[in-house]
Protein backbone atom coordinates (compact mmCIF):
# COMPACT_ATOMS: atom_id res chain seq x y z
CA UNK A 1 0.00 0.00 0.00
CA UNK A 2 1.17 3.66 -1.00
CA UNK A 3 1.69 6.12 1.76
CA UNK A 4 -1.20 8.17 1.89
CA UNK A 5 -2.19 11.40 3.89
CA UNK A 6 -5.32 12.11 5.82
CA UNK A 7 -5.34 15.74 6.18
CA UNK A 8 -8.23 17.18 9.09
CA UNK A 9 -8.47 18.01 13.07
CA UNK A 10 -6.85 15.62 15.40
CA UNK A 11 -7.87 14.62 18.42
CA UNK A 12 -5.63 11.34 20.54
CA UNK A 13 -5.36 11.22 23.96
CA UNK A 14 -2.64 9.99 25.97
CA UNK A 15 -3.66 9.63 29.65
CA UNK A 16 -7.12 9.93 31.35
CA UNK A 17 -8.78 13.34 31.69
CA UNK A 18 -9.41 14.05 34.91
CA UNK A 19 -12.04 17.38 34.02
CA UNK A 20 -13.51 18.76 31.56
CA UNK A 21 -11.22 21.16 31.23
CA UNK A 22 -7.90 19.36 31.90
CA UNK A 23 -6.09 20.15 28.54
CA UNK A 24 -2.77 17.91 29.75
CA UNK A 25 -4.42 14.16 28.52
CA UNK A 26 -5.18 14.86 25.15
CA UNK A 27 -3.44 15.92 22.10
CA UNK A 28 -5.34 18.10 19.76
CA UNK A 29 -4.30 19.71 16.55
CA UNK A 30 -6.45 21.95 14.46
CA UNK A 31 -4.77 21.36 10.88
CA UNK A 32 -3.69 18.21 11.56
CA UNK A 33 -2.57 15.08 9.25
CA UNK A 34 -1.09 11.55 9.82
CA UNK A 35 1.17 9.87 7.26
CA UNK A 36 -0.13 6.02 6.45
CA UNK A 37 1.94 3.57 5.31
CA UNK A 38 1.49 0.05 5.57
CA UNK A 39 -1.24 0.10 7.76
CA UNK A 40 0.63 2.36 10.41
CA UNK A 41 0.66 5.58 11.07
CA UNK A 42 4.18 6.62 10.31
CA UNK A 43 4.04 10.54 11.01
CA UNK A 44 1.52 12.55 13.06
CA UNK A 45 1.69 15.93 13.06
CA UNK A 46 0.54 19.68 11.55
CA UNK A 47 -0.18 19.21 8.03
CA UNK A 48 2.77 21.49 6.75
CA UNK A 49 5.01 19.04 9.02
CA UNK A 50 3.57 15.57 7.39
CA UNK A 51 3.32 17.15 4.04
CA UNK A 52 7.36 17.45 4.09
CA UNK A 53 7.95 13.88 5.77
CA UNK A 54 5.87 12.50 2.80
CA UNK A 55 7.29 11.39 -0.62
CA UNK A 56 6.91 13.53 -3.63
CA UNK A 57 3.52 13.18 -4.59
CA UNK A 58 1.74 11.29 -1.78
CA UNK A 59 -1.79 11.17 -2.22
CA UNK A 60 -3.82 13.37 0.48
CA UNK A 61 -7.27 13.11 1.32
CA UNK A 62 -8.51 16.02 2.98
CA UNK A 63 -11.34 14.90 5.44
CA UNK A 64 -11.64 19.05 6.67
CA UNK A 65 -13.62 20.15 8.78
CA UNK A 66 -14.06 16.56 10.00
CA UNK A 67 -12.44 15.52 13.09
CA UNK A 68 -9.71 12.31 13.12
CA UNK A 69 -10.01 10.29 16.30
CA UNK A 70 -8.70 6.93 17.09
CA UNK A 71 -11.21 4.04 16.07
CA UNK A 72 -13.69 2.64 18.54
CA UNK A 73 -13.08 -0.26 20.47
CA UNK A 74 -16.06 -2.54 21.41
CA UNK A 75 -15.37 -4.43 24.51
CA UNK A 76 -18.39 -6.67 24.43
CA UNK A 77 -20.81 -7.76 21.61
CA UNK A 78 -22.65 -11.05 20.72
CA UNK A 79 -21.86 -11.77 17.13
CA UNK A 80 -24.69 -14.52 16.90
CA UNK A 81 -27.36 -12.03 18.23
CA UNK A 82 -27.23 -9.14 15.30
CA UNK A 83 -31.11 -10.59 14.38
CA UNK A 84 -32.64 -10.30 18.05
CA UNK A 85 -31.30 -6.69 19.02
CA UNK A 86 -34.91 -4.41 20.23
CA UNK A 87 -36.65 -7.74 20.70
CA UNK A 88 -39.01 -6.56 23.54
CA UNK A 89 -40.15 -7.84 26.87
CA UNK A 90 -38.40 -9.68 28.59
CA UNK A 91 -35.74 -9.54 31.67
CA UNK A 92 -31.70 -11.46 31.10
CA UNK A 93 -33.02 -15.04 31.38
CA UNK A 94 -36.11 -14.99 29.95
CA UNK A 95 -34.94 -13.13 26.65
CA UNK A 96 -32.05 -15.37 26.66
CA UNK A 97 -34.49 -18.58 26.17
CA UNK A 98 -36.99 -16.74 23.93
CA UNK A 99 -34.73 -14.86 21.31
CA UNK A 100 -31.41 -15.72 22.35
CA UNK A 101 -30.78 -19.35 21.84
CA UNK A 102 -33.24 -19.78 19.06
CA UNK A 103 -31.09 -17.63 16.94
CA UNK A 104 -27.92 -19.07 18.26
CA UNK A 105 -28.85 -22.25 17.00
CA UNK A 106 -28.94 -21.42 13.60
CA UNK A 107 -25.19 -20.29 13.61
CA UNK A 108 -24.25 -24.60 13.28
CA UNK A 109 -24.76 -23.63 9.46
CA UNK A 110 -21.49 -22.58 8.28
CA UNK A 111 -23.37 -20.34 5.83
CA UNK A 112 -25.27 -18.42 7.50
CA UNK A 113 -22.30 -17.66 9.54
CA UNK A 114 -21.15 -16.41 6.97
CA UNK A 115 -23.38 -14.07 5.75
CA UNK A 116 -24.18 -13.01 8.74
CA UNK A 117 -20.37 -12.42 9.75
CA UNK A 118 -20.45 -9.54 6.40
CA UNK A 119 -23.44 -7.94 7.86
CA UNK A 120 -21.86 -7.72 11.66
CA UNK A 121 -18.70 -6.06 10.44
CA UNK A 122 -20.41 -4.16 8.04
CA UNK A 123 -22.39 -2.49 10.65
CA UNK A 124 -19.54 -2.19 13.40
CA UNK A 125 -17.96 -0.30 10.64
CA UNK A 126 -20.32 2.15 9.91
CA UNK A 127 -20.32 2.99 13.20
CA UNK A 128 -16.88 3.91 13.24
CA UNK A 129 -15.82 0.93 15.32
CA UNK A 130 -12.61 -1.14 14.61
CA UNK A 131 -11.87 -3.52 17.20
CA UNK A 132 -14.48 -6.09 18.21
CA UNK A 133 -14.72 -8.46 21.57
CA UNK A 134 -17.14 -10.63 20.63
CA UNK A 135 -18.96 -13.64 22.04
CA UNK A 136 -19.76 -16.45 19.05
CA UNK A 137 -22.08 -18.87 19.29
CA UNK A 138 -21.09 -22.93 21.09
CA UNK A 139 -20.28 -23.80 17.28
CA UNK A 140 -17.08 -24.02 15.90
CA UNK A 141 -18.88 -22.52 12.36
CA UNK A 142 -19.45 -19.07 14.26
CA UNK A 143 -15.98 -18.51 15.53
CA UNK A 144 -14.44 -19.74 12.25
CA UNK A 145 -16.51 -17.56 10.16
CA UNK A 146 -16.12 -14.21 12.79
CA UNK A 147 -12.30 -14.47 12.40
CA UNK A 148 -12.67 -15.04 8.59
CA UNK A 149 -14.63 -11.82 7.67
CA UNK A 150 -12.36 -10.05 10.23
CA UNK A 151 -8.92 -11.32 8.50
CA UNK A 152 -10.58 -10.03 5.04
CA UNK A 153 -10.94 -6.63 5.95
CA UNK A 154 -7.17 -6.70 8.08
CA UNK A 155 -9.57 -5.88 11.63
CA UNK A 156 -8.08 -6.58 15.07
CA UNK A 157 -10.36 -8.62 16.92
CA UNK A 158 -11.16 -10.86 19.86
CA UNK A 159 -13.55 -13.52 19.99
CA UNK A 160 -14.25 -17.30 20.96
CA UNK A 161 -16.50 -19.57 20.91
CA UNK A 162 -19.17 -19.64 23.87
CA UNK A 163 -18.81 -23.31 26.47
CA UNK A 164 -22.03 -24.11 27.08
CA UNK A 165 -23.33 -27.24 28.00
CA UNK A 166 -25.81 -26.83 30.55
CA UNK A 167 -29.66 -24.92 30.80
CA UNK A 168 -29.98 -24.48 27.32
CA UNK A 169 -31.17 -26.12 23.99
CA UNK A 170 -29.82 -29.20 22.97
CA UNK A 171 -28.89 -27.64 19.20
CA UNK A 172 -27.01 -24.84 21.22
CA UNK A 173 -25.23 -26.70 23.76
CA UNK A 174 -21.40 -28.52 23.61
CA UNK A 175 -20.27 -30.80 25.88
CA UNK A 176 -16.69 -30.39 28.43
CA UNK A 177 -14.84 -32.50 25.86
CA UNK A 178 -16.09 -31.08 22.68
CA UNK A 179 -15.88 -27.14 24.07
CA UNK A 180 -11.95 -28.19 25.34
CA UNK A 181 -11.22 -29.85 21.81
CA UNK A 182 -12.92 -26.51 19.53
CA UNK A 183 -11.52 -24.21 21.51
CA UNK A 184 -7.71 -25.66 21.28
CA UNK A 185 -8.24 -26.12 17.62
CA UNK A 186 -9.74 -22.56 17.37
CA UNK A 187 -6.43 -21.21 19.54
CA UNK A 188 -4.10 -22.89 17.02
CA UNK A 189 -5.97 -21.08 14.31
CA UNK A 190 -6.33 -18.15 15.03
CA UNK A 191 -5.08 -16.38 17.97
CA UNK A 192 -2.30 -14.24 17.30
CA UNK A 193 -2.88 -14.66 13.61
CA UNK A 194 -3.02 -11.73 11.67
CA UNK A 195 -4.50 -9.13 14.11
CA UNK A 196 -6.63 -11.64 15.82
CA UNK A 197 -6.68 -12.71 19.57
CA UNK A 198 -8.49 -15.31 21.16
CA UNK A 199 -11.09 -15.64 24.39
CA UNK A 200 -11.86 -18.64 26.45
CA UNK A 201 -15.65 -18.14 26.66
CA UNK A 202 -17.61 -19.77 29.25
CA UNK A 203 -20.86 -17.71 28.83
CA UNK A 204 -21.52 -17.35 32.14
CA UNK A 205 -21.80 -19.82 35.17
CA UNK A 206 -25.36 -20.75 34.87
CA UNK A 207 -24.79 -22.75 31.19
CA UNK A 208 -21.23 -24.26 32.32
CA UNK A 209 -21.21 -27.28 34.33
CA UNK A 210 -18.14 -27.98 36.88
CA UNK A 211 -16.95 -30.05 34.66
CA UNK A 212 -16.70 -27.44 31.54
CA UNK A 213 -15.65 -24.86 34.00
CA UNK A 214 -12.59 -27.12 34.92
CA UNK A 215 -12.03 -27.23 30.92
CA UNK A 216 -12.60 -23.87 30.99
CA UNK A 217 -9.42 -23.39 34.04
CA UNK A 218 -7.25 -25.89 31.68
CA UNK A 219 -7.43 -24.15 28.40
CA UNK A 220 -6.57 -20.82 30.52
CA UNK A 221 -3.70 -22.09 32.42
CA UNK A 222 -2.45 -23.72 28.80
CA UNK A 223 -2.77 -20.12 27.05
CA UNK A 224 -2.14 -17.90 29.55
CA UNK A 225 -1.84 -15.03 27.05
CA UNK A 226 -5.59 -14.86 25.54
CA UNK A 227 -8.00 -13.40 26.47
CA UNK A 228 -11.02 -14.89 28.91
CA UNK A 229 -14.60 -13.42 28.82
CA UNK A 230 -17.45 -14.22 30.50
CA UNK A 231 -20.55 -12.44 32.72
CA UNK A 232 -21.28 -11.22 36.07
CA UNK A 233 -23.66 -9.91 38.49
CA UNK A 234 -25.81 -8.50 35.18
CA UNK A 235 -29.40 -9.28 37.51
CA UNK A 236 -30.80 -10.56 40.26
CA UNK A 237 -32.46 -13.35 39.06
CA UNK A 238 -29.25 -14.75 37.27
CA UNK A 239 -27.59 -14.21 40.37
CA UNK A 240 -29.91 -16.25 42.21
CA UNK A 241 -29.64 -19.25 40.00
CA UNK A 242 -25.70 -19.24 39.84
CA UNK A 243 -25.75 -19.74 43.65
CA UNK A 244 -28.39 -22.38 43.83
CA UNK A 245 -26.12 -23.88 40.89
CA UNK A 246 -22.69 -23.47 42.88
CA UNK A 247 -24.15 -23.35 46.37
CA UNK A 248 -20.64 -23.44 47.89
CA UNK A 249 -19.12 -20.62 46.15
CA UNK A 250 -18.90 -17.35 48.35
CA UNK A 251 -20.18 -15.33 45.69
CA UNK A 252 -20.56 -15.40 41.86
CA UNK A 253 -17.24 -13.78 41.23
CA UNK A 254 -15.88 -16.51 43.72
CA UNK A 255 -16.65 -18.90 41.07
CA UNK A 256 -14.54 -18.33 38.32
CA UNK A 257 -12.19 -17.60 41.60
CA UNK A 258 -12.12 -21.19 41.98
CA UNK A 259 -11.53 -22.07 38.39
CA UNK A 260 -8.64 -19.80 38.09
CA UNK A 261 -10.55 -17.61 35.29
CA UNK A 262 -9.24 -14.31 36.89
CA UNK A 263 -6.43 -11.90 35.14
CA UNK A 264 -5.66 -9.05 33.85
CA UNK A 265 -7.24 -10.34 30.51
CA UNK A 266 -10.20 -11.42 32.17
CA UNK A 267 -13.01 -9.39 30.79
CA UNK A 268 -16.58 -9.39 32.62
CA UNK A 269 -19.47 -8.56 31.66
CA UNK A 270 -21.69 -6.08 33.54
CA UNK A 271 -20.74 -6.55 36.87
CA UNK A 272 -23.28 -4.66 38.52
CA UNK A 273 -24.48 -6.23 41.49
CA UNK A 274 -21.30 -6.57 43.49
CA UNK A 275 -20.52 -7.74 46.48
CA UNK A 276 -18.00 -6.15 48.72
CA UNK A 277 -15.77 -9.26 48.55
CA UNK A 278 -16.22 -9.34 44.66
CA UNK A 279 -15.13 -6.11 44.77
CA UNK A 280 -11.88 -7.03 46.32
CA UNK A 281 -11.23 -9.71 44.50
CA UNK A 282 -11.81 -7.57 41.12
CA UNK A 283 -9.41 -5.55 41.95
CA UNK A 284 -6.97 -7.98 43.57
CA UNK A 285 -6.42 -10.00 40.58
CA UNK A 286 -6.62 -6.92 38.07
CA UNK A 287 -9.69 -7.80 35.99
CA UNK A 288 -11.68 -6.12 33.87
CA UNK A 289 -15.34 -4.86 34.93
CA UNK A 290 -17.31 -4.05 31.76
CA UNK A 291 -20.23 -1.39 31.13
CA UNK A 292 -22.87 -2.17 29.32
CA UNK A 293 -24.95 0.90 29.58
CA UNK A 294 -27.35 0.48 26.40
CA UNK A 295 -28.17 -3.25 27.30
CA UNK A 296 -28.57 -2.45 31.12
CA UNK A 297 -31.16 -0.01 30.60
CA UNK A 298 -33.28 -2.14 28.31
CA UNK A 299 -33.06 -5.26 30.23
CA UNK A 300 -33.48 -3.52 33.33
CA UNK A 301 -31.05 -4.92 35.03
CA UNK A 302 -29.56 -2.06 36.99
CA UNK A 303 -26.91 0.58 37.37
CA UNK A 304 -23.18 0.40 36.79
CA UNK A 305 -21.03 1.51 39.46
CA UNK A 306 -18.27 3.41 37.88
CA UNK A 307 -17.53 5.45 40.04
CA UNK A 308 -16.57 3.18 42.98
CA UNK A 309 -15.10 0.81 40.40
CA UNK A 310 -12.66 3.66 39.66
CA UNK A 311 -12.02 4.84 43.30
CA UNK A 312 -10.71 1.11 44.03
CA UNK A 313 -8.46 1.21 40.63
CA UNK A 314 -10.22 -0.95 38.43
CA UNK A 315 -9.65 -0.60 34.78
CA UNK A 316 -13.07 -0.30 33.61
CA UNK A 317 -14.54 -0.79 29.80
CA UNK A 318 -16.98 0.06 28.01
CA UNK A 319 -19.06 -1.94 25.14
CA UNK A 320 -22.28 -1.83 23.46
CA UNK A 321 -22.88 -5.56 24.59
CA UNK A 322 -25.28 -6.20 21.16
CA UNK A 323 -28.04 -7.52 20.48
CA UNK A 324 -29.32 -6.89 24.50
CA UNK A 325 -27.62 -3.57 23.36
CA UNK A 326 -29.64 -1.46 21.54
CA UNK A 327 -27.15 0.13 18.78
CA UNK A 328 -23.84 -0.66 17.42
CA UNK A 329 -22.69 2.70 17.59
CA UNK A 330 -20.33 3.56 20.56
CA UNK A 331 -21.35 7.04 20.31
CA UNK A 332 -24.81 5.98 21.03
CA UNK A 333 -23.26 3.93 24.25
CA UNK A 334 -21.67 7.41 25.16
CA UNK A 335 -24.82 8.77 25.32
CA UNK A 336 -26.32 6.34 27.12
CA UNK A 337 -23.96 5.92 29.28
CA UNK A 338 -23.82 9.59 30.28
CA UNK A 339 -28.15 9.01 31.35
CA UNK A 340 -27.12 5.82 33.63
CA UNK A 341 -24.20 7.15 35.57
CA UNK A 342 -25.87 10.53 35.88
CA UNK A 343 -29.15 8.12 37.21
CA UNK A 344 -26.89 5.78 39.46
CA UNK A 345 -25.10 8.61 41.50
CA UNK A 346 -25.32 12.05 39.67
CA UNK A 347 -21.96 11.53 37.94
CA UNK A 348 -21.83 13.55 34.63
CA UNK A 349 -19.22 11.53 32.29
CA UNK A 350 -17.68 14.45 30.31
CA UNK A 351 -16.91 14.48 26.82
CA UNK A 352 -13.05 14.43 27.38
CA UNK A 353 -13.21 10.82 29.25
CA UNK A 354 -16.09 9.81 27.91
CA UNK A 355 -13.77 10.00 24.11
CA UNK A 356 -10.83 8.49 26.05
CA UNK A 357 -12.99 5.77 26.98
CA UNK A 358 -14.03 4.43 23.82
CA UNK A 359 -10.70 4.75 22.76
CA UNK A 360 -7.41 4.47 24.67
CA UNK A 361 -9.38 3.45 27.98
CA UNK A 362 -10.61 0.60 26.15
CA UNK A 363 -7.47 -0.38 24.64
CA UNK A 364 -5.54 -0.01 27.88
CA UNK A 365 -8.46 -2.36 29.57
CA UNK A 366 -7.68 -4.83 26.95
CA UNK A 367 -3.81 -4.14 27.29
CA UNK A 368 -3.41 -3.28 23.64
CA UNK A 369 -2.42 0.31 23.85
CA UNK A 370 0.81 0.25 22.29
CA UNK A 371 -1.42 -1.17 18.98
CA UNK A 372 -4.60 0.39 18.94
CA UNK A 373 -6.58 3.58 20.42
CA UNK A 374 -4.34 6.07 19.60
CA UNK A 375 -3.11 8.19 16.76
CA UNK A 376 0.56 8.34 17.70
CA UNK A 377 2.82 7.30 15.58
CA UNK A 378 3.91 3.50 15.20
CA UNK A 379 0.04 2.51 15.65
CA UNK A 380 -2.08 0.63 13.39
CA UNK A 381 -4.11 2.84 11.48
CA UNK A 382 -7.52 2.35 12.95
CA UNK A 383 -9.29 5.78 12.37
CA UNK A 384 -12.72 6.71 12.08
CA UNK A 385 -13.60 10.35 10.76
CA UNK A 386 -16.30 11.97 12.87
CA UNK A 387 -18.56 14.97 10.95
CA UNK A 388 -20.13 17.26 13.95
CA UNK A 389 -22.66 18.76 11.28
CA UNK A 390 -24.46 15.37 9.88
CA UNK A 391 -27.82 16.48 11.00
CA UNK A 392 -29.88 19.30 10.78
CA UNK A 393 -30.20 19.08 14.39
CA UNK A 394 -26.53 18.27 15.07
CA UNK A 395 -25.43 21.67 12.36
CA UNK A 396 -27.82 23.58 14.10
CA UNK A 397 -26.70 23.15 17.22
CA UNK A 398 -23.26 23.42 16.03
CA UNK A 399 -23.43 26.91 15.39
CA UNK A 400 -23.53 27.71 18.34
CA UNK A 401 -20.56 25.59 19.72
CA UNK A 402 -17.49 27.30 21.61
CA UNK A 403 -14.83 24.14 21.98
CA UNK A 404 -13.64 21.27 21.57
CA UNK A 405 -15.11 19.43 24.50
CA UNK A 406 -18.11 21.37 23.61
CA UNK A 407 -17.97 19.64 20.26
CA UNK A 408 -17.81 16.31 21.77
CA UNK A 409 -20.45 16.57 24.23
CA UNK A 410 -22.46 17.35 20.56
CA UNK A 411 -20.84 13.95 19.20
CA UNK A 412 -21.37 12.26 22.72
CA UNK A 413 -25.36 13.07 22.78
CA UNK A 414 -26.80 13.52 19.54
CA UNK A 415 -24.65 11.49 17.34
CA UNK A 416 -24.39 7.90 15.43
CA UNK A 417 -23.70 6.03 12.47
CA UNK A 418 -24.56 9.28 10.21
CA UNK A 419 -22.17 11.46 11.90
CA UNK A 420 -19.38 8.57 10.69
CA UNK A 421 -17.73 10.30 7.83
CA UNK A 422 -15.01 7.21 7.39
CA UNK A 423 -13.65 4.48 8.92
CA UNK A 424 -10.27 3.61 8.11
CA UNK A 425 -9.16 0.23 9.40
CA UNK A 426 -4.73 -0.63 9.09
CA UNK A 427 -5.25 2.49 6.39
CA UNK A 428 -8.24 1.41 4.71
CA UNK A 429 -11.16 3.12 4.07
CA UNK A 430 -13.91 0.42 4.88
CA UNK A 431 -17.33 1.97 5.35
CA UNK A 432 -20.12 1.50 2.68
CA UNK A 433 -21.36 4.37 1.24
CA UNK A 434 -25.05 4.27 0.62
Amino acid sequence: MAETILRGRLLTFHGEPQTPADKTAHLYIEDGALLLDGGLIKARGTFSDVQSKAAEGTKTIDHRPHLLVPGFIDTHLHFPQVQVVASWGAQLLDWLENYTFPAEALYADAGHCAAMAVRFFDEVIANGTTTTVAYCSSHKTSAVAYFTEAARRNMRVIGGKVLMDRNAPEGVRDTPQSGYDDSKALIASWHGKGRAHYAITPRFAITSTPEQMDTARVLATEHPDCFIQTHLDENHDEIAETMALYPDAPDYLGIYERYGLLRANTLLGHCIHMQPREVDMLIETEARPVFCPTSNLFLGSGLFDYEGLRARGAKSAIATDIGGGTSYSMLRTLHEGYKALATRDGTKMHPLRAFYWATLGNAIALGLEDRIGTLDEGSEADIVVLDSRATSAMALRMETCKSLSEELFILQIMADDRSVAETYVAGEPMKKKD
